[in-house]
Order: C-alpha cells, then structure tokens, then sequence
C-alpha cells in the first residue's frame, strides 16, 4: 500500500537527478532560527529560492478541542500557551470575547489595569523580537541588551501576579488584583529607561549599522495587495503602508481615550518592518504614563458585578451563605452564558488575535476557534521567500515574528 500526506504532491514533482544545480533542503523543524517547530522545505537554485512549502503540525496541542472540553474559566490558563511570549494579551482577548458574550462591563479600574498589562506585555514582546531578530542576522550586543530591559519588564508583571511567562494576570469580569504599592512608580522608571534605551542603544547599534542594513533592506519585501490577499496584520501589515490598528478601528477598554500614533511605512521590507517594532515601543511607554494618573480617579471595584457568571468578592463568600453557594456552583459546574456565537478581535503583539465563541447554553463552549496572526503569517511564507536567498531566509522568518503556539493549536 503507498502511503500519502499532503506534501506528496509535491515531491513527486521534483526530479533528484539533475545535472543543474537545483536541490532539495529542509530548514527545521529542528533548527534555532526557525522560531518554533517550523519545517520549511526549500527548492534551491544555487542559492536561491524558488519553491517554499511551509509544514507544520509538529507541536499540535488540540487547545481548540480542549476549550470545548473546559469550563469557560477552567480554559483561561491555557490561554497563556498559545503567543507565550506575550501571554496577557491571550488571556485578555479570550476573556473579552466571554465578556461580550455574555454582556458584562468590566469596571473601570479594572480598565485601567488590563490596559497596561496590554502594553507592558507588548513591549516585552517587541523587545523579545528585537532580541532574536538580531541575533539571527548576526547582533550579538543588542540579545543581551534587549533581553536585560525585557527582564525589568518580567520583573514587574512578577510583581503584579507572580507569574514571569504564563501570567493568568486577567479575569472573566475584571482583574484579580489591585496594583501593589510602588508599581506605578517602577512602570513610570522603566519607561523612562526603556525610551532611553532604545534610541541610544538598540537604534545607535542597528538602524544606521551598514552590515543591518544590507541583511535588511529590500529582504522579504511585500506588498500592500499581498498584506491583504494573505490575511497579514499587526506590523506585517502595517509594515506594507496599510494604516490599521484594531486599538483604532475597533476600540476596545481604554484605548479611545488615549492619545498615540499608529507608526506605519510603505518600505514593505523587513528594515521598515524593524523601524515599527522601535516606535512601536515608543508609543507603548506612551500610552503607559498617561495610564499612570488614571488609576487613582478610579473606583476601587476590580472585578464585575454578575453573580450568575461571576463569583462574588472574597469578603461576601467568606461571610454571606448565598455567595458561598454560588461561588461553589461556578467553580464545580461553570457559568452558563446565553446561546449564541460571538467574535473579538484584539490588536495583540504581533496582529489580529480574536477568539470566536458559538454557545449552546452550557458551560462548555460547543466550538471555539482563535484567529492567530502567527498563522497566517506561517503560510505567507511561500510566496514571501521565493525568489530570495537561502541567507535571507532567516531574516524573513524572523521578521513575520511568528511563535508556533498560535499555530499549532
């Protein structure tokens, strides 16, 4: 019997006894600079790329299947498995997309506090970017002086919820902590240092740096129609002149009462595409001062006021009896939100990441699906690396900055 899969096709297309000099490669998925379980199988001309085939599969989890398996808050950790580079913005987009289902409105302290979760979390991917970026294309320095700032920002989401990596730090309903004393102070140093840093070191070191430029410039470059075509979003996108940024378009907790800009450039390259992630950075401290002030004129409320979805405060479950026997049913049998289907998109680190939620009534959801940018940025990899270099394929893979969490669900 001859076995198949999807990639045989393709081999039977391609005639290992040649007198030319076109050859066969795989790249991963066990290599560094493929960022996760990523074969790639590569057509070489010399050393150039003709044919692409992304394959993956190699780190399947089922999280899609278990979601459907979990009750709503048992599924929320799991969230953080998925971009775990920036695994707030995981939770939050699953817990928002809950939210709307079953219509609660968060309070506005804890707004606040989920807002700069968001932005902390995406700087301390942008900077884990930076990181492996250039240490794939050779920048030893800017690894280590990336990662150090991106160790000060681990330190304060460790300071809020303990956690460094996986930080379960956001709740169906709210946040499950106030901020501790002295943290506004640290986020607000930080900025400061972190603004610092990336002008006079990680800009003075790469953006003007002649060998960067060469490795960079005119290297993966896409157009605004491919963006498009290929689903592209985040930098991928904007990185292609399209200006679109979800905290615009579709505002979701404080963003509309925000002021920053949306960096955008029709370099189409992975230079310009770099250039976004450092103002990107910029404008997140940005948007951190301004939600500095905002948590002292806020209530001291964290979490919603539902108790059919929601438990009630610790306080009121450790002295009344009636919220007691709530928070023991949703902690055994789960919440039961309404029938009906629900779709939120967030702007995450590196794009659109929305969960899609169709509900029966139980306290399962009957089918979840998230809508990963990794994913289709995975797949813009066959067009994007043809007719490219075999040494410029790093550089493309490391600039679509995808992680396989979000790909291999």
């Amino acid at each position: 019997m001859q076995v198949t899969n999807k990639l045989t096709p393709f081999f039977e297309n391609l005639n290992f006894e040649r007198d030319d000099n076109t050859m066969v490669i795989n790249f991963g998925p066990q290599h560094p600079s493929a960022h996760g379980q990523l074969r790639l199988i590569l057509e070489l001309e010399g050393e150039l790329v003709v044919k692409a085939v992304p394959d993956i599969g190699y780190l399947h989890r089922g999280i899609e299947k278990m979601a459907e398996n979990m009750t709503y808050n048992e599924f929320l950790p799991t969230t953080d498995r998925l971009d775990y580079i920036a695994s707030t913005s995981n939770n939050y987009a699953y817990a928002l997309s809950v939210e709307r289902l079953i219509g609660l409105e968060v309070p506005r302290r804890a707004q606040v506090i989920r807002t700069m979760l968001l932005e902390l979390n995406r700087i301390m991917s942008h900077l884990f970017f930076v990181a492996t970026h250039a240490l794939d294309v050779g920048a030893m320095s800017v690894f280590l002086y990336a990662f150090r700032e991106r160790e000060y920002a681990m330190d304060l989401m460790e300071d809020y919820c303990g956690a460094r990596l996986t930080h379960s730090a956001v709740r169906i309903g709210g946040v499950p902590l106030d901020l501790p004393d002295n943290w506004l102070a640290d986020v607000a140093t930080f900025c400061d240092k972190l603004t610092h840093e990336v002008t006079h070191t990680y800009e003075a070191l790469l953006t003007e740096n002649r060998i960067w430029k060469m490795r960079l410039e005119d290297v993966g470059t896409l157009s605004a129609e491919d963006a498009l075509s290929w689903g592209c979003s985040g930098v991928m996108l904007r990185g292609s002149g399209i200006k679109y940024d979800i905290r615009k378009e579709e505002p979701y907790e404080l963003y509309e009462e925000l002021d920053f800009e949306i960096p955008v450039t029709d370099k189409g390259d992975s230079y310009g595409r770099y250039l976004l992630y450092m103002e990107e950075m910029r404008q997140s401290c940005k948007i951190l001062k301004q939600l500095i002030p905002m948590h002292a004129k806020t209530e001291p409320a964290l979490m919603a006021h539902a108790p059919q979805y929601i438990s009630a405060p610790k306080e009121e479950i450790m002295t009344q009896n009636y919220a007691l026997m709530q928070h023991f049913v949703l902690v055994t049998q789960g919440m039961r939100p309404p029938v009906g289907e629900v779709y939120a998109p967030t702007e995450s680190p590196k794009g659109e990441l929305g969960f899609y939620i169709k509900s029966e009534g139980e306290p399962y959801a009957y089918r979840l699906k998230c809508r990963a940018p990794s994913f289709f940025h995975t797949g813009l990899l066959q067009e994007l690396l043809v007719g490219t270099y075999i040494a410029d394929v790093v550089t493309i893979i490391g600039t679509t900055n995808i992680v396989f969490g979000e790909v291999d669900r």
